[in-house]
């Protein structure tokens, strides 16, 4: 089992930034994959960024291209979302996620954790 604990969401102005954490279970984190997802009140789950274990590939959401930033240290156990000239459409709960297999997809991941409301004004 693999307990997953996120920080960092609050209130920001747009064109403001955050840095999210999401810190995972001692000796559980450098094992798997991690994801970003958010939600919006009213829509479906959503991918926003991920990065393989050994942090070789990374991949983006169209909409956050160029404006997030996922990174990882395996020594805390711990991945990061920078979020950078963030919009109102970026209001969301974020969620951190593991899994064996990872990707863009809910699917590929096995453990979430409790999610960090984001909320952009304008």
């Amino acid at each position: 089992q693999v307990q997953l604990v996120e920080s960092g969401g609050g209130l920001v102005q747009a064109g403001g930034s955050l840095r999210l954490s999401c810190t995972a279970s001692a000796r559980a984190g450098s094992a798997y994959h991690m994801g970003w997802f958010r939600q919006a009140p009213g829509k479906d789950r959503e991918f926003v960024a991920r990065i393989t274990y050994s942090g070789s590939t990374i991949d983006y959401a169209d909409s956050v291209k160029g404006r997030f930033i996922i990174s990882r240290d395996n020594g805390k156990n711990t991945v990061y979302l920078q979020m950078n000239s963030l919009k109102p459409q970026d209001t969301a709960v974020y969620y951190c996620s593991a899994g064996l297999r990872g990707g863009s997809t809910t699917t590929g991941y096995n453990y979430w954790g409790q999610g960090t409301q984001v909320t952009v004004s304008s």
